[in-house]
Order: C-alpha cells, then sequence, then structure tokens
C-alpha cells in the first residue's frame, strides 16, 4: 500500500487505475524510429509535458558514427545520461566520453555530435529541455539518412531539416 496525498491508503493496482483515469502513463510517447544502425524511442514529447521536457533515449552500435552533421540549438538544453556503453560527444570541439551513470549538460549554443569509438553498443537517455524538438525532426532526418543506405546523407537536405526544427548546423569540417 501506498499513502496517497490525502492521507488514504490506495493499492498500487488502483494508483494504476487513478493514473490511467487522469491520463498519464508511463512512456506516454512510446515510438521508436530508426535513422540507419541507430535508433531514437521517444518517452515523453513536448504534448505529453504541456512543452516543458521531451525524453528519449538513442541506441547506437559499436563502431558507429552520427550520421547527421554537427550543429547547436539556442532553444532548449540537452542533458546526456549514459545507460549503457560509452558515446563520445564532442562539444565545442572538446571530446566528453559519457558512460553508464554519467550525465552531461549541452548548454544553448554549442556545437555538438556524439560517436560511439568502442565495440559495445551504446544507449543513453536525452532529455530536451524546454520541449522544443520532438519526433518529427527525427521522423524526417530518418527519411534522409535512410534514403543515403549507409552513404552520407544528403547534407543540404539535412540542413534544411535541422532549421526547420530550430538547430543549427555546423559549418563542414576541412
Amino acid at each position: 500500500m501506498q499513502r496517497c496525498d490525502i492521507g488514504l491508503h490506495v493499492s498500487p493496482k488502483e494508483m494504476a487505475m487513478q493514473r490511467k483515469e487522469s491520463g498519464l502513463h508511463v512512456n506516454p510517447s512510446d515510438e521508436t524510429i530508426r535513422l540507419g544502425p541507430l535508433a531514437v524511442r521517444f518517452l515523453v514529447t513536448g504534448e505529453n509535458s504541456n512543452g516543458s521536457v521531451a525524453a528519449f533515449e538513442v541506441n547506437v552500435p559499436g563502431g558507429q558514427r552520427l550520421a547527421a552533421p554537427a550543429h547547436s540549438h539556442d532553444h532548449y538544453e540537452e542533458t546526456i545520461y549514459g545507460i549503457d556503453g560509452v558515446l563520445t560527444w564532442t562539444v565545442d570541439g572538446k571530446q566528453i566520453d559519457v558512460g553508464p551513470g554519467q550525465a552531461l549538460c549541452i548548454p544553448r549554443g554549442a556545437v555538438h555530435r556524439f560517436d560511439n569509438h568502442g565495440i559495445q553498443d551504446a544507449k543513453a537517455l536525452c532529455v530536451i529541455t524546454p520541449a522544443a524538438i520532438g519526433p518529427q525532426y527525427f521522423r524526417e532526418a530518418a527519411e534522409v539518412i535512410n534514403a543515403a543506405a549507409g552513404g552520407p546523407p544528403n547534407r543540404t537536405k539535412m540542413a534544411e531539416i535541422l532549421r526547420r526544427h530550430g538547430l543549427t548546423p555546423a559549418p563542414p569540417q576541412a
């Protein structure tokens, strides 16, 4: 039994029924989007949180690089929490490894990207505050990345998608 706010004892089953009736439930978004070998699984979107937060898992097989270009965003912070394996994030030119139990907050305006340099698959939780980006960005990016069939995606199309969703593509590296 768990204690309710008003002092009554309510069973976990009754609490679950109350949450269901109120529209609350675990992983309200629960959508997986495949971007080539990477998978993004949205757990919470802005629609589920009144725009306050979006949360998604990213699964990156060993040895994979992010196909999308490095980018920045001026309208939200992105916090990364390592679950499995290690992702190497490059933030404003500095490489930072994020492994299980570690967190990295990427501030607004910082140019960043990530890669999995290891052989182990990696999984991280990404939290966007406020929820200025959602599944639609990843759906559109997936179309371009998947159309490239393992090759480099069309940079012009990717830049258009990034800009449309409030991200700024970084200039190509020499």
